[in-house]
């Protein structure tokens, strides 16, 4: 079966759309650890949560990242154009979930040229299917095969200030999982009936 590039290409912000609200809700339920236990498939995601820079309304964005040091780096991969990333630049105070805990933090694009390949690559790495399914072979490219192709590519650093608690962060909507045990549980009794 061929892929037809230019529909995918077409349909991945429609498609990507629908899989940040899933993973954002997944997350929500409490399942950031379990959505990080297959990196090499599935990838290193986190979400970012950012104010709109006109409405000042909270998103939350899922990226994929890499950390090194206490740092987080990702990349908003659909270039200056991406609606999170604008937002970034307008306010750069951000939250972010990962498996090991939620945090507020600063973001910053990374304008040192020898970190940008560097940490873009592990970036990519850790994004499992996603960069191969654009065409990015990070772990196969050299050097210069990787800058051409990732050239519209912005790498984020985000420098982690304090932890965050509370309920409206990674977890907040865990209190459903009872609820939704017993309806599975019920469902399947009726079924066997």
């Amino acid at each position: 079966m061929e892929i037809n590039h230019d529909t995918l290409e077409k349909n991945l912000p429609k498609v990507f759309k629908y899989f940040n609200h899933v993973m954002v809700n997944l997350w929500r339920l409490g399942l950031g650890k379990l959505i990080n236990i297959w990196p090499a498939v599935i990838g290193r995601i986190m979400v970012i949560k950012h104010n709109g820079r006109k409405s000042g309304t909270a998103y939350f964005t899922p990226v994929n990242y890499t950390e090194e040091d206490g740092v987080v780096y990702c990349t908003a991969g659909f270039g200056a154009d991406s609606d999170w990333f604008l937002n970034l630049m307008a306010n750069p105070q951000v939250e972010i979930w990962l498996p090991d805990g939620w945090y507020v933090g600063t973001a910053e694009v990374v304008k040192e040229p020898e970190l940008r390949l560097p940490f873009l690559r592990l970036v990519l790495i850790a994004s499992g299917f996603a960069a191969r399914l654009f065409g990015v072979d990070p772990i196969n490219m050299d050097d210069d095969e990787l800058n051409e192709v990732t050239g519209d590519y912005i790498l984020l650093r985000i420098n982690r200030q304090s932890p965050r608690t509370g309920a409206d962060g990674p977890g907040g909507l865990a209190w459903l999982w009872p609820f939704i045990l017993a309806f599975f549980l019920l469902g399947r009794r009726k079924r066997r009936k």
